[in-house]
């Protein structure tokens, strides 16, 4: 049985552009895409990443059961990962890395053996320098704001409970990207 990397970080955390950096260092992992019913931000690819959905295939898809989790986050924007992108290549034996948020961690955590689930929590600055960098990348409405916020609060405790947490603050990305390239490189050679 192959190994299950989680990626769980702050809203702004950086977890998108470490990811990114971490497709093009190891090619050999899998990456799964997630569902999302948000809309693209500039620069998104459709399947790099996120496949866009409507809020109706959403939630036909959760009547079909083909998620192996789901979570409704930031103003009601649904995330989801299938089954198939993970149970399939971990079964064969691969490494396959997802961002989840904090909600998916604890569920896939509970679907898998811990011996094959590994959790890396991106941790960054506070949550005024995080408000900076979303909204720097993607205008916000008020209440999405908000809601990110009450979820920074919630998910900053989880934390504690990863096995692993790289650290990225403010102008720190190429040491983040070293440390979690170092991390990955040696879990997957099973170190």
């Amino acid at each position: 049985m192959g190994k299950l990397i989680l990626i769980v970080g702050l809203p702004g955390s950086g977890k998108g552009t470490l990811i990114a950096f971490l497709r093009k260092e190891f090619p050999e992992v899998v990456f799964p895409s997630s569902w999302t019913t948000r809309p693209p931000r500039q620069g998104e690819v459709e399947g790099e990443g996120y496949h866009f959905v409507s809020k109706e295939e959403f939630a036909k898809a959760i009547l079909e059961g083909i998620f192996l989790e789901w979570v409704s986050i930031d103003g009601g924007h649904q995330y989801g990962t299938l089954k198939k992108a993970i149970q399939e290549p971990v079964k064969e034996g691969k490494v396959v890395l997802r961002e989840v948020e904090v909600e998916g961690a604890h569920r896939l955590l509970a679907l898998f053996p811990k011996k094959n689930v590994i959790t890396i929590f991106i941790n960054t600055d506070s949550w005024e320098v995080l408000k900076a960098r979303m909204l720097a990348r993607a205008p916000m409405a008020k209440e999405e704001i908000l809601a990110r916020q009450r979820r920074y609060e919630r998910e900053v405790a989880f934390k504690v409970e990863a096995d692993y947490v790289i650290e990225n603050p403010e102008g720190q990305l190429e040491e983040a990207k070293k440390n979690l390239a170092t991390l990955v490189g040696s879990l997957i050679k099973g170190n």
